[in-house]
């Protein structure tokens, strides 16, 4: 049965695509609009009753949130494509921890920074500058430790590539592309050979290939 899944153009779809790439797990996408108001259509609340993007079909089964959804096709196909929730039990709660700290320190700035410079303008509204600079204070400390983290691991949880470095791909792309705000990451040694490191994967190469993003 192939995956579908829903919202291609955007960055959290992209962080489940990323993930079945790795895991060579097949699948196939359906468009979702959201700036004509798509993801609030009765269809797809019947698929997740939030209204945000993405969501899963995997045949009859259903799920959202896309941590959640990389956690559980990381762990379905464990033996199948890249290794991604690490080999001992240790590395796994380190993977874990990061992946918490990606949702809950780096990703709420910076989705906001999304909504003030990119999505806002298309929409017709106001950015505002305070949250903007407010944003980038917060990322900056979270980046902050990154540095000190990334000094002594090749990679956030451990010396290999896992899912805590994955979820981080999409969000980050903007800091480097559409958002301008690539001294973010530039000016942190460690960060920026991280960064440069995990977005040469073969997988988000052909994520972008495939699904060039819209904002």
């Amino acid at each position: 049965m192939v995956v579908k899944v829903y919202g291609p153009d955007y960055g959290s779809p992209k962080r489940v695509i990323l993930c079945l790439i790795e895991k060579e797990i097949d699948y196939e996408t359906v468009d979702v609009d959201l700036f004509k108001g798509e993801h609030r259509s009765p269809q797809y609340l019947q698929l997740q009753p939030f209204g945000v993007l993405p969501v899963i079909e995997d045949g009859d089964y259903k799920l959202y949130e896309s941590r959640a959804i990389i956690r559980y096709y990381a762990e379905k196909y464990k033996s199948q494509g890249s290794e991604l929730l690490g080999k001992t039990i240790e590395e796994r709660g380190l993977i874990e921890q990061w992946l918490d700290v990606e949702a809950h320190n780096f990703q709420p700035p910076l989705y906001d920074l999304v909504v003030q410079l990119l999505i806002n303008p298309k929409m017709g509204v106001a950015s505002d500058p305070k949250r903007i600079q407010e944003d980038e204070e917060k990322l900056a400390k979270t980046l902050d430790v990154y540095e000190e983290r990334l000094s002594v691991s090749k990679y956030l949880a451990s010396d290999a590539f896992s899912l805590a470095d994955l979820s981080h791909i999409p969000f980050s792309n903007y800091l480097m592309t559409t958002l301008k705000k690539e001294y973010l990451i530039r000016e942190r040694k460690n960060v920026s050979r991280w960064w440069d490191d995990i977005s040469s994967r073969p997988s988000w190469k052909k994520v972008l290939e495939l699904h060039p993003p819209v904002l």
